[in-house]
Formats: structure tokens, C-alpha cells, sequence
């Protein structure tokens, strides 16, 4: 038995519902750490980068389940949504961490921040067109929006830009860490773009 094989074995066997609690296992270690003073000097910062981090992660597993399956022949589309939905929720935490732990809630120092730091606009963005994609991500959408849907969650792949260039701006250095997260958002989006000549060829071989 192939190692695909051997994966969507084990894959048909694990429903998805885990994933969601595992998924925010991260953001409540990250909530613990902050309550007991063990996130550094600037604690809302480093919570809020932290958050920011799990979010680009998701959304790149998110990417990769298309072509695992394209070109390995791993099926994990059954996680596809909780995987979206976790990118969802993490940006969201992310925001109000920066909104109301840095920001104080005070909206006039927070569009002061924005119009200082591009980048946040552009994670805003990100999140905004999250939203529909949460909302429509049940089984009662699907069928309602029908055609549009797919229609609709390609914007997947603009708030994907987005992120990366929020990512690569927000950040005074990169690390190893970051540029390796970079480097995957242009490979999966570039496999996203040369998809249909990519499957094409390995067809016709």
C-alpha cells in the first residue's frame, strides 16, 4: 500500500469536529501564557504577533490540501473547512488583540495607527473578506449559493496576498520562520496560477 493510500486510509477513519478543538489549543496556551506574565516585556505585542503567526499557518495548510491531492494524492478536503474556519477565528482574536489591548478601544488613535502603518489596512482587508467565506462555510450555503460559492471562496487566494504582504510588512527582520512562510505562499499561490498546465502534464505522462 502507497503512502497516499495508507494516509486516506487513516483519513476516512478521524472526523474532522477534532480539528477545530485542536486548532485553538494554540490561542488558549497563548491566553495562559499572557495571565501569568510569561510573554515578555510587551506582552500584548508578542500575544498579538503570536495569534498573527497561527493565523498564516492555518491559512497555508488551508492552500496545501489542493495540491497534496493534485500531486500526491493525499485527500484532506474533509479538514478544508475547519482549517478555514480556524484562519477565520485566529485573525479575528488577532484584530482585537491589536484593537483592544493595544489600541484601548480608542478608535481615533486606531485609525491613527492605520493610516502610520499600511499593513494594518491590509490585514483588515483580510478579514473583512473572511467574513462571507466563514458565513457561507456550512452545508446550507453551499447548496443555496450553489455555483457561487466556489465563486465566492476564491477569495481565498486575495486574502492569501494579503496576508503575505501584511506579514512581510508588518515585520521589522524576518526570520528564518517568516521568510520560510513566504516562500510557501509563493509556491502554493503560484501552484494556484500554473494549476491546470501542472495537471495537464502530469496526465499526459
Amino acid at each position: 500500500m502507497s503512502v497516499s493510500s495508507t494516509v486516506n486510509s487513516a483519513v476516512r477513519k478521524i472526523p474532522a469536529w477534532p480539528l477545530y478543538i485542536l486548532g485553538l489549543i494554540p490561542a488558549a496556551w497563548g491566553f495562559y501564557l499572557g495571565a501569568t506574565n510569561q510573554l515578555g516585556t510587551d506582552p500584548v505585542k508578542t500575544f498579538e504577533i503570536f495569534l498573527g503567526l497561527w493565523a498564516i499557518r492555518f491559512l497555508l495548510l488551508t492552500l496545501a490540501v489542493t495540491p497534496l491531492r493534485d500531486l500526491a494524492g493525499v485527500n484532506l478536503i474533509k479538514y478544508r473547512r475547519a482549517l478555514g474556519l480556524l484562519v477565520f477565528w485566529y485573525v479575528l482574536f488577532h484584530f482585537l488583540v491589536w484593537l483592544i489591548l493595544d489600541q484601548q478601544l480608542m478608535m481615533a488613535q486606531a485609525i491613527e495607527d492605520i493610516t502610520k502603518r499600511p499593513f494594518i489596512m491590509l490585514g483588515m482587508a483580510a478579514l473583512i473578506l473572511l467574513i462571507p467565506l466563514a458565513l457561507t462555510s456550512f452545508n446550507f450555503a453551499i447548496r443555496k449559493l450553489r455555483k457561487n460559492w466556489n465563486k465566492l471562496h476564491k477569495l481565498i487566494y486575495v486574502i492569501s496576498i494579503l496576508a503575505a504582504i501584511h506579514l512581510f510588512m508588518a515585520t521589522k527582520v524576518l526570520d528564518t520562520e517568516q521568510y520560510v512562510y513566504l516562500a510557501l505562499f509563493i509556491v502554493l499561490l503560484g501552484y494556484r496560477i500554473a494549476r491546470e498546465p501542472i495537471l495537464q502534464a502530469k496526465r499526459a505522462a
